[in-house]
């Protein structure tokens, strides 16, 4: 099983800073997610670079005893170079089709998709709304790029079956204001 976790709330928004931390009620979740991810048989740990993941799956690992492995192919969509306000693009990408995206970000769901259809069972990826709505949205064969909105810390689980991905189950989902 692979498990798919949103990070837990950020102290600021992308339209206040670029990579924020998390909040206090940040922390929290990220203590409770550790306590149910802890009830698997979690081998591996990986982590988006973006400073929220890794503090959500730091209490993890302490409490596992694994190490982190930052693995810049679960990180954050990226902003093409030509955009000037991030908040509205994201706002319009995440209303749309994937079909509309710009080739950076297709090239970003690609190197999403094909890093997951190789890891190993029982392993832990702490990353980003849109990150898991592009493998959800890939493996659920919709081209809407806005599949389901994944609460902070919750857990999605897929598997691999010969080298391509299941869904086994979206994590929670509630209605956050993402910016």
């Amino acid at each position: 099983m692979i498990y798919l976790i949103r990070h837990g709330e950020a102290a600021s928004s992308w339209g206040e800073h670029p990579d924020p931390g998390l909040s206090a009620n940040g922390q929290a979740q990220a203590q409770a997610v550790a306590a149910i991810l802890a009830r698997h048989e979690i081998k591996q740990v990986i982590t988006s670079p973006m400073a929220r993941c890794q503090e959500t799956a730091s209490y993890f690992a302490r409490q596992s005893g694994l190490n982190l492995t930052i693995e810049p192919n679960v990180t954050e969509i990226p902003t093409p170079t030509n955009i000037m306000d991030r908040v509205a693009w994201l706002r319009g990408l995440m209303s749309g089709n994937w079909r509309d995206a710009p080739a950076l970000v297709e090239a970003w769901r690609t190197s999403l998709l094909n890093t997951l259809a190789v890891l190993p069972d029982n392993i832990a990826v702490f990353t980003h709304f849109v990150a898991i709505n592009a493998v959800v949205g890939h493996l659920e064969q919709t081209d809407t790029v806005t599949v389901f909105r994944p609460n902070y810390c919750s857990v999605t689980k897929i598997e691999t079956l010969d080298g391509s991905l299941k869904l086994v189950a979206r994590g929670d989902s509630l209605e956050t204001k993402v910016l």
